[in-house]
């Protein structure tokens, strides 16, 4: 069983193996070649990835700076991980409800929240309705009003007005104020503050030593980057932009910072191997796909060329279809202004590879793709647009 793992596995997975020394599959010089030249690419600015095989951290490296003029990115820098902080909310749930202190099927209205649904749809809507995106309301909604200011418990109490685009559990649409009403249950069960719960629950036992949530935790790390976008650009480089605490406001959806060793350690967790904090029954909850999501496969077949199909939502995860062969992969995306991340596992291979930055650039998402194929013994593809024109032009 993949949840029966040694003590031995666990320790080695906390360093950073010699390729050479584990690994017949991937190439990690041809991939630490490949990313030291999209490192160099005018969008780019700083860069960090992390490869897990067989459930070792085999390849962990930092590329570009923290900033233009900057210290170099290190293992150790801390990024903002954005909308992977969906996955961290979604953990903290499962592990309530393997604690019997909760059950998904609750509804958020039963919880002391703010959220308030069309037609009082929050007594209806349960916590898996919340954590895979269907509560029937418009996509993304009113994450102007966050932008722009508003207190988020008055923005989730404002959604009750919203005309309903389906029945709640009927239709995938992505939210991230109203998923943050997870923070306030959180809150309400543990009776302590949403990051001080998910600290002794997730980061801790996982050994995550630079994962925190909220700015501060990003601010006062000894080594973190700063945001930058290619919106106005001067001299050709993304210009450097503010940190500023609009979607740290909302934790549960886009509150967790880290480095991309935390990340890892915090992929093998999802992979089984610490069965001490995630068991089988918490990953079973996660990672069962509660719904498909027909704009994410379109937008994937467009750019992925149908590499991923069968495009479903778990709670707080992504679940694919990847390759001829039907792999199961579970991962995520996440962005905020000037920050990207990303995150792909094969959980019954324990392989899988994460990747943070620090730009507008969607050229790094390739790398997740050619590291699964290298995963699968699949042809090579530049799924990076390294050699591409259309890489060469920016776009």
């Amino acid at each position: 069983m993949r949840f029966q793992r040694s003590a031995v596995l666990c320790l080695l997975a906390l360093l950073a193996i010699p390729a050479a020394a584990i690994s017949q599959t991937m190439d990690y010089d041809r991939l630490d070649a490949r990313l030291t030249r999209l490192a160099a690419d005018e969008d780019m600015v700083g860069l960090s990835v992390a490869v897990i095989e067989d459930g070792r951290i085999a390849f962990a490296k930092g590329y570009g700076v923290t900033e233009i003029g900057g210290e170099p990115v290190t293992d150790d820098t801390v990024f903002r991980w954005a909308s992977l902080s969906k996955g961290v909310a979604a953990t903290e749930i499962a592990i309530l409800a393997s604690q019997a202190r909760l059950n998904i099927t609750d509804t958020v209205g039963s919880f002391k929240t703010s959220l308030r649904l069309p037609g009082g749809g929050e007594q209806r809507a349960t916590l898996e309705d919340v954590l895979s995106h269907r509560l029937g309301i418009l996509p993304n909604a009113y994450d102007t009003r966050l932008e722009d200011g508003w207190d988020p418990a008055k923005i989730r109490e404002s959604l009750k007005s919203l005309k309903p685009v389906c029945a709640i559990g009927e239709c995938h649409t992505y939210q991230n104020v109203a998923y943050d009403s997870i923070a306030e249950v959180v809150e309400d069960v543990t009776e302590s503050k949403y990051a001080d719960a998910v600290q002794r629950s997730v980061f801790v036992p996982l050994g995550m030593a630079t994962a925190s949530i909220g700015r501060s935790g990003l601010q006062n790390s000894p080594s973190w980057a700063r945001p930058y976008s290619k919106r106005g650009r001067t001299a050709g480089r993304p210009k450097e932009k503010i940190v500023n605490d609009n979607y740290y406001r909302i934790p549960a959806a886009g509150g967790v910072n880290g480095s991309i060793r935390d990340l890892a350690l915090y992929a093998r967790a999802h992979m089984g191997l610490v069965p001490d904090v995630l068991g089988e029954t918490a990953l079973d909850l996660l990672q069962t796909p509660r719904i498909y999501t027909r704009r994410e496969q379109a937008r994937m077949s467009s750019r992925y060329r149908g590499t991923v199909r069968d495009a479903r939502y778990g709670l707080g995860w992504r679940i694919y279809k990847y390759g001829e062969a039907g792999n199961r992969v579970v991962g995520h995306r996440g962005a905020v202004e000037g920050y990207r991340s990303f995150i792909l596992f094969d959980p019954d291979r324990d392989t899988g590879v994460v990747i943070l930055w620090n730009s507008s650039s969607r050229q790094p998402n390739g790398i997740g793709f050619e590291v699964m194929d290298m995963a699968y013994g699949l042809p090579f593809h530049d799924w990076m647009e390294l050699d591409t024109s259309q890489a060469a032009a920016g776009h």
